[in-house]
């Protein structure tokens, strides 16, 4: 963009810490600002979420592939955790987190979150890109189009083929 045409709007936008609707298979509700919302972010190398959780809500397992996370617990009490890239462990590192509480996820690592107390959850992260994308290792597996061949997974996942057809049809 040329420079002489920015404008304050470029760096502004409303509307974070609205909370989203918890009414859906996961029970959380992700609000994102990435360089899309937030022209003023480009270079920056940085987005913003704000996350609700409903009791029992989870965001589930996935991966930022250009990104670090670093999440804020702004009320509840949340239970994060992430694998380590050691392919002969796979260690779960995990933590149980209340209001006021920081965690870091490492770019490129599989992570969660799941709301473990009896109300409701609510967060705020950064991450360390602009456009961080992420991929969500369900949907990504057995969701992808085309599909990854069932034999594939069935071998991967050490399951019969009727396990794999169970699996994709709901994704």
């Amino acid at each position: 963009m040329d420079p002489k045409l920015v404008k304050a709007d470029h760096f502004f936008v409303s509307g974070l810490h609205l909370d989203g609707s918890t009414s859906n298979p996961f029970g959380s509700s992700v609000n994102r600002i990435t360089v899309s919302q937030l022209p003023g972010l480009n270079t920056l190398g940085l987005s913003t979420v704000h996350v609700n959780y409903a009791r029992g809500g989870v965001v589930p397992p996935h991966i930022h592939p250009r990104a670090t996370e670093i999440l804020t617990v702004l009320e509840g009490n949340l239970r994060v955790g992430f694998v380590t890239s050691n392919p002969d462990e796979n260690r779960l590192i995990t933590k149980d987190l209340r209001e006021g509480d920081v965690f870091v996820f490492p770019i490129g690592h599989v992570h969660f979150q799941q709301n473990v107390g009896d109300g409701n959850v609510s967060v705020i992260a950064f991450l360390s890109s602009s456009n961080p994308g992420v991929i969500t290792v369900a949907n990504a597996v057995f969701g992808s189009n085309p599909s990854i061949a069932n034999d594939v997974l069935a071998r991967a996942f050490q399951v019969d083929k009727a396990v794999i057809d169970q699996f994709q049809l709901h994704f």
